[in-house]
Formats: C-alpha cells, sequence, structure tokens
C-alpha cells in the first residue's frame, strides 16, 4: 500500500534568533514600563547605581608654570653732566686803512697879512665894511632883528565858521590848537602852520584860514624902534 501524501512537512524549522531577540527586548520594555509606573523611586535609585558605576572622572593636566627669564641689567642711567657754556670770543678789530686828511685850498698866493680876503680893511669879516648890524653891505640898515614882539590886537571873532566835529560843537569846547603865525611889519599875517593840533584837524585848517583876515597885530620894533616882521604863536580856545 502505498504511503498517503500529506500537506505539511515533517521537517522542523530553526527558530530566528533576531524574532527571539525582538520578542524578548518587547517583553523587557513591557516590565520596565510596569515597574516605573508601579515604583518610580525604586526604578530612579536603581538608574542613579548604574549610572554611577559607569561615570568616569577625567582629571585635567595641570599647566604648567611659564618661566620667565630675568631681563639683562643695562645699568643705572648716569648723572647729566654740566651744560657747557662757551667761551666768549671777541672778533679782532678791522683795521682801517689810513686815510690822508685833504688840506684846505689856499684861497690866493701870497704871504700878505690880508691874503685870503675878498677885500681889504679892518671890517668884521662882512662882504663889506660899513656901519650896519650886519644886514649886508656897507649902509645904515637896521638889520631886521626884532626887539619886541608881536602885539595881538584882533583875534578870529567868527567862531562860527568853524566845522562841526564828530560828535557835535559839545566835543570840542575845552579843547585848543596853537599855530605859528608869520606877522609883517604892517602886522598881518603872511604865514600859518599848526604848531599844536587838536584833535579836530578840519577846525585846525579854519583857523590858519581865518587867520589871514581876521587877525591882526602890533607889528615887532627893533632896537630903533622901527616895525620888523617877527614869528608869533597864536592859541585858539574853542567854547563851542
Amino acid at each position: 500500500m502505498a504511503e498517503q501524501a500529506t500537506n505539511f512537512s515533517t521537517a522542523r524549522k530553526r527558530p530566528n534568533p533576531w524574532v527571539i531577540f525582538a520578542i524578548a527586548l518587547i517583553h523587557l520594555v513591557i516590565f520596565y514600563v510596569l515597574i516605573r509606573s508601579l515604583a518610580p523611586n525604586t526604578v530612579a535609585s536603581v538608574e542613579e547605581s548604574v549610572v554611577s558605576a559607569f561615570t568616569v572622572t577625567v582629571t585635567a593636566p595641570e599647566e604648567e608654570t611659564p618661566v620667565v627669564e630675568p631681563e639683562p641689567d643695562e645699568g643705572a642711567q648716569g648723572d647729566p653732566g654740566r651744560e657747557a657754556v662757551p667761551q666768549p670770543v671777541t672778533a679782532p678789530k678791522p683795521k682801517l686803512p689810513k686815510k690822508d686828511t685833504p688840506k684846505p685850498r689856499a684861497s690866493s698866493t701870497g704871504t700878505a697879512t690880508t691874503s685870503g680876503a675878498t677885500d681889504a680893511g679892518a671890517g668884521t669879516g662882512a662882504a663889506g665894511s660899513g656901519l650896519g648890524t650886519g644886514a649886508g653891505r656897507g649902509g645904515g640898515g637896521q638889520g631886521g632883528v626884532a626887539a619886541t614882539k608881536p602885539v595881538l590886537t584882533r583875534a578870529i571873532s567868527d567862531s562860527s565858521a568853524f566845522p562841526i566835529p564828530p560828535g557835535g560843537r559839545e566835543a570840542r569846547i575845552g579843547k585848543s590848537v596853537i599855530v605859528k603865525l608869520m606877522v609883517s611889519a604892517e602886522g598881518r599875517v603872511t604865514s600859518c602852520s599848526v604848531y599844536r593840533a587838536s584833535p579836530f584837524p578840519e577846525t585846525d585848517a579854519k583857523v590858519c584860514e581865518l587867520s589871514y583876515s581876521q587877525i591882526r597885530f602890533e607889528p615887532a620894533r627893533d632896537a630903533q624902534g622901527n616895525p620888523v616882521a617877527a614869528p608869533f604863536y597864536y592859541q585858539q580856545r574853542f567854547f563851542n
């Protein structure tokens, strides 16, 4: 009788190790979750003991202290020297060439005692002899030497003709100007110049301009009483 065929194989299969490992791991996870939920303090203490067993203490190497080499001794600074004072040097005076002093030229030649004079005579050195007082050649002139000074007889009366200075007429009150006048033998002004100016140049110029027409003098006189020309210093004071 022939053997009946069967649908099942009689050969047994070997279990897969990875499947067994996975099943065991799943059971461990389930077991861990149950213990974690039922006794959490126990699980925490076990975890700490396990972690402390695998804790490794790492000690850092000690740092080496750098060796500082001492700097070389360069020596202390020396004392400063005294300031040198140069010795005064005097330059020699240059020698100047000798110059021959020219001799005065003689006005004429001869051995007479009157040599060199323009005219012979016993005069006092004038161009010619005479009885005058040095006015020129011989004659009876008075020489123009004033023995008295001119006398002021009329001053500037029209002070309104003075220009108004900066700041008004009040700025000129108390000021003055001195002009030098040349007075002729007739007692009139022939020239004018500012001798000591005031702070107002335009007013000083007006004083000279008015002196010709308004100022009058009794002329100066010589020793014989003759009128002569002479200078006069005129001071104009400003009251407005």
